[in-house]
């Protein structure tokens, strides 16, 4: 029976074709940004770029493998990618030090590639990129000097700045976040919220795009540096989503997924001790009333129509991250591919 999706009826999807659109073994891909439909913004382990349908088959003309170094004989030479982000140009973050964000205006082939900003550091480690609009956006990454690393534009991508540590909530011992689908941030509008994990796991949220901070705590399971939030989502102001758990312990599912319904000030566990294990990515599905959610892991793909309470498992298909098109269909990447999913 198919999928409605109409104000009556809540998804319920009881399959998924997978038909994977990319290969290329070599890759690791994590960050993903749905331009429009069969465009593609893609991070993986050795660039970025975006991959575009050509005819029958998608071009990787786009993509960057083995980035060229900024700097010759120098820790540039070695960038990896786990977050894209795309306005006016697509915008790419490297993870470890020096952290690197390049802008590459990808609607003309012959455009340079930018580097807007870099950090170097030893505990230097950005996880996520997104923007509100065309003008203002955000990364996250792990601790530096007590406080999460924060950045922030209001000129659409030219210039970032590092938001202060006397701005932000102090973190604790082993805070962090994980580099592992690019959703450690959601913004909808003025607000933005940041899974945290590790030996803390947190939700740090701005209700006026980052210029003051606050900061709950969640019921996830934490205290080892695999512990956590793995990956936050909102279906509106009110109602979010957050998974993760403990990658080593894949199969356990008590206290890796909890919910808000007073727009991220306070987190309740749900469906602990049942339902999925270990998930690296969850989004709500478009048109869903904030019931339908799709998870995602190398543990495979998983889906619930009351709001988390009950799973059921549509693939054993592992992939890295999920994006929506619309209500029925939407991208994933994971470990040398890119796939399209149609539910049903």
């Amino acid at each position: 029976m198919g999928c409605k999706t109409t104000t009556e009826e809540v998804a319920n999807f009881s399959s998924v074709d997978i038909k994977v659109i990319y290969t290329n073994e070599d890759l690791s891909i994590r960050g993903l940004e749905i331009i429009a439909e069969d465009t593609l913004a893609l991070a993986y382990n050795t660039g970025f770029g975006v991959l575009k349908r050509q005819g029958n088959k998608f071009d990787d003309s786009q993509m960057f493998f083995n980035f060229p170094s900024p700097k010759q004989d120098s820790v540039f030479s070695t960038l990896a990618f786990r977050s894209v982000a795309v306005n006016d140009a697509l915008y790419a973050l490297s993870i470890g030090n020096p952290g690197t964000l390049i802008s590459l205006p990808y609607k003309n082939k012959d455009a340079t590639i930018s580097i807007v900003y870099t950090e170097e550091g030893e505990s230097v480690f950005y996880d996520s990129l997104t923007f509100w609009d065309s003008m203002d956006g955000i990364a996250m990454g792990d601790p530096t000097n007590g406080c999460l690393s924060i950045l922030i534009t209001r000129d659409g991508g030219l210039t970032w700045n590092k938001i202060a540590c006397e701005d932000l909530p102090p973190s604790f011992d082993g805070e962090a976040a994980f580099a592992a689908s690019d959703t450690n941030i959601k913004v909808i509008g003025d607000k933005a919220w940041i899974i945290s994990g590790g030996k803390a796991s947190r939700v740090f949220y701005t209700e006026d795009r980052g210029y003051t901070w606050s900061v709950a705590t969640t019921p996830l399971i934490q205290g080892k540096e695999t512990t956590g939030g793995y990956s936050i989502d909102f279906y509106d102001e009110t109602n979010g989503f957050i998974v993760g758990g403990d990658y080593t312990q894949p199969d356990n599912n008590s206290q890796n997924k909890a919910v808000t319904i007073d727009g991220g000030k306070s987190w309740s566990l749900i469906a602990n001790n049942s339902g999925i294990g270990y998930k690296s990515c969850v989004q709500y599905v478009p048109e869903g009333q904030g019931k339908a959610l799709v998870a995602v892991g190398f543990t495979g793909i998983s889906f619930t129509s009351d709001a988390g309470k009950e799973w059921k498992t549509l693939s054993d298909e592992g992939f890295y991250s999920i994006r929506f098109l619309n209500p029925t269909t939407a991208y994933a990447t994971g470990k040398g591919r890119v796939a399209k999913l149609t539910f049903n």
